[in-house]
């Protein structure tokens, strides 16, 4: 440790006697402020004057310090980060001391009693972060089992009405809260039992907390009528009917539509659907869970904003595509129109049909009419590669996170920069609907880097607070949504609506009818792929740790957790998200679309490339997220794991299972296998790296019992191939696959 003095810039601190206590931190004050200026007159600050001294008025400053010191505290399954700060003045003037504490981590029984006492520890977030992410870890019947116990033994007797009366304020504060911000969390359950032994033990000594029973009891009374309300139990985006007739579509009406009444349209779905988002929907422990047998109704806000962001996708695809006879020109002023839309999207801060637009025109089918982009206004193709900019994964989407802080909140875009801007007529706020897989890929990689729990059991809350500071964002950005006023377009509601579900097979046979294939790409630069993977990337470190300033003034947690990570590390794209991998149903997303890194030379491919695990600077391990599924028979359930190119077999296998709940001391008993394209497998050795055996043609892995029978129609394929597996030529992917 080095000197006090040399740690203070050679300089004492004022009120420290003692250089034994190691110091954790300190903050200078400024001499004129107010807390300085109370001291005047008692040691802070003293004027030296001299009648026989001509010489200037001489001053002698203490400048108060702020000492911060950090420990932790054990009680009773309660373990606590205590913060004690200590203001020292001048050296005859007292120091003062203030003192804050909040969990890190318990018991879960602990964990919702705290709710209680929360408040009065001076613990005052908790009970906000508990309520958004308690389902991680336990179950809304489980919290009123505690809850309701110990309201069966309240304080009292010795106890003293005081505290009696404390308690009951806890408790109304509590269930109103709840009740308030998740009142489907009761509508949900499977009977009224627990609330029907609730009601009578809450308190009755106030008008709002008798209203509280009342508003529970008739929860209760609902439950017990089976009149649940479907939007708790249902995912949905609207009326559905019967799917669209192709032959009465017309791709080129679209060109009929002004720009900016097509993305106020798009805007107003969006914005919708952000609106009704449950923010912890999101979080990576649900998320990951949607596949899994008797968990459909997971996650049902996320699902119907990614079907419509595929579905806007699929619009642009089709009306680009559909009209095969069309001449280059013509299809061009296709594409430029779509341009023109995703323009007028970026205007209304409408990022998720930005996206979804931006993805689509970079998609393979598109990407290919070499003839079309060729015919395309060069000034639309520029603006089209800065708006594809905005969304590229360099350092962990920075640019995008950028936008989201300076206008997150503001009430429009910041275009004013723009020469000849005559984009929106700022008459009307607009609120700001974000790409949600930028919060996506953030909970799902603090689901996958952060235990959770600690080596002694205890939950760790300080995971499930992290989480929360990324939730708390989407919160904020749907603040500033619900007030914003729509109509509705009923023309283009029905061609919309009108737009057939064109597979991968028909994006591809339309646009190779458009132009023969074998023809190069354009600018002679052949598309590739962007596999989700972690190489070395020492010029992006200071963006991941260098600035916490992150979104809305929230620190990034990704950005945090990476930065200890690995110095090298580079965060992975949204396509490393947990994904459905069931098979395609008639609502299944549409055409294949892989978005890839956008450059300025309009390189706008996405086939496939493989990148060789090399680690450049040889000062740290490389890493990957990689995706494991159990050969079960409860569903496709995939869960994220972090690679190092140090792991080998066995390390991954036992953390695998422990992300199934499986017993990770039963590692021998199961083998690794990676899930290739065209149904082929990659058995990777019992004691092989795995970083290193794998191939980067697929993130997807496959545990099973040594002995199993694979899959029919599965062809496994021995390790000597793949270090040398060719490369494929990406034929697309699903929209659900590679974004979210």
């Amino acid at each position: 440790m080095l000197p006090r003095n040399m740690r203070t810039g050679g300089y004492d601190l004022p009120g420290v006697e003692s250089t034994d206590v190691p110091l954790i931190g300190y903050r200078p004050l400024q001499p004129d402020s107010p807390g300085n200026q109370s001291r005047r007159g008692s040691g802070v600050d003293e004027w030296e004057t001299s009648q026989a001294d001509p010489s200037p008025m001489k001053t002698t400053w203490y400048c108060p310090l702020e000492l911060s010191t950090v420990v932790e505290e054990q009680d009773d399954g309660v373990i606590y980060t205590v913060v004690v700060k200590q203001q020292h003045g001048a050296p005859t003037s007292p120091a003062s001391v203030s003192r804050s504490q909040c969990v890190k981590a318990g018991t879960e029984e602990k964990l919702v009693l705290h709710l209680l006492h929360s408040f009065s520890m001076g613990d005052s977030s908790f009970i906000t972060i508990f309520l958004s992410t308690y389902r991680s870890f336990t179950s809304t019947g489980r919290v009123l089992d505690i809850l309701t116990d110990r309201l069966e033994n309240p304080p009292g007797g010795n106890e003293g009405s005081r505290m009696r009366q404390s308690f009951n304020r806890a408790v109304c504060t509590v269930f109103s809260t709840w009740l308030s911000e998740y009142p489907e969390d009761f509508k949900s359950l499977e009977e009224p039992s627990r609330l029907l032994r609730l009601v009578p033990l809450l308190p009755q000594d106030s008008s709002s907390a008798a209203d509280l029973s009342a508003r529970i009891l008739r929860i209760a009374e609902a439950l017990s009528e089976k009149a649940l309300l479907p939007d708790a139990r249902k995912d949905h985006t609207g009326p559905t009917g019967p799917p669209p007739d192709a032959s009465k579509f017309e791709p080129t009406s679209v060109l009929g539509f002004p720009a900016a009444l097509i993305a106020e349209q798009l805007t107003r779905l969006e914005t919708e659907l952000f609106v009704r988002l449950v923010p912890y929907h999101c979080l990576g422990s649900l998320w990951s869970q949607r596949d899994k047998k008797g968990r459909e109704g997971v996650c049902w806000s996320v699902r119907a904003t990614i079907r419509q962001f595929n579905k806007l996708a699929n619009a642009v695809l089709a009306s680009c595509l559909w009209p095969t006879g069309l001449r280059s020109q013509q299809r061009a002023r296709l594409l430029e129109k779509w341009i023109s839309v995703a323009e007028e999207c970026r205007a209304r801060k409408n990022f998720s049909s930005l996206y979804a637009i931006v993805s689509a025109l970079q998609s393979n089918p598109i990407h290919r009419l070499r003839k079309t982009w060729q015919d395309t206004d060069r000034e639309a193709v520029r603006r089209y590669e800065e708006l594809s900019e905005i969304f590229s994964d360099k350092d962990n989407y920075s640019q995008s996170r950028e936008l989201l802080k300076e206008e997150g909140t503001a009430k429009f875009a910041n275009l004013d920069s723009r020469p000849n801007n005559k984009l929106l007529n700022r008459t009307n706020a607009q609120g700001t609907v974000p790409y949600l897989g930028i919060f996506l890929t953030d909970l799902t990689m603090l689901d996958t880097a952060v235990k959770d729990r600690l080596d002694n059991g205890y939950i760790n809350f300080d995971k499930r607070r992290r989480e929360f500071e990324v939730l708390a964002q989407i919160r904020l950005l749907q603040s500033s949504c619900k007030n914003c006023v729509f109509t509705t377009d009923e023309a283009f509601a029905r061609w919309y609506q009108s737009v057939p579900l064109l597979t991968e097979a028909e994006s591809y046979r339309l646009s190779n009818e458009i132009e023969a294939p074998g023809e190069p790409s354009p600018r002679g630069v052949p598309p590739t792929v962007i596999i989700t993977q972690c190489p070395n990337l020492s010029t992006s470190r200071n963006s991941l740790t260098g600035d916490s300033d992150s979104l809305f003034d929230f620190p990034s947690p990704v950005n945090n957790l990476l930065s200890k990570l690995t110095k090298h590390m580079k965060s992975p794209s949204v396509s490393c998200l947990d994904v459905d991998t069931s098979s395609s149903t008639n609502d299944s997303t549409p055409a294949a679309l892989t978005p890839s890194t956008p450059t300025k030379s309009h390189r706008r491919s996405i086939s496939c490339g493989n990148n060789p695990p090399n680690n450049i600077q040889g000062s740290g391990p490389e890493m990957r997220i990689i995706r494991i599924r159990m050969d079960l028979q409860d569903g496709n359930l995939y869960r994220s794991i972090l690679v190092t190119s140090n792991d080998k077999s066995p390390t991954v296998i036992s953390s695998a299972l422990e992300k199934h709940n499986q017993d990770p001391k039963q590692t021998s008993r199961y083998e690794l296998i990676q899930l290739l394209p065209e149904g082929k497998e990659l058995v990777i050795p019992a004691t092989g790296n795995v970083f290193y055996a794998m191939s980067s043609s697929s993130v997807d892995f496959l545990l099973r019992r040594k002995g199993g029978i694979a899959p029919p129609g599965s062809q496994p394929i021995n390790t000597e191939t793949s270090a040398t597996f060719p490369r494929i030529k990406a034929k697309g992917r699903r929209l659900v696959r590679t974004l979210f």
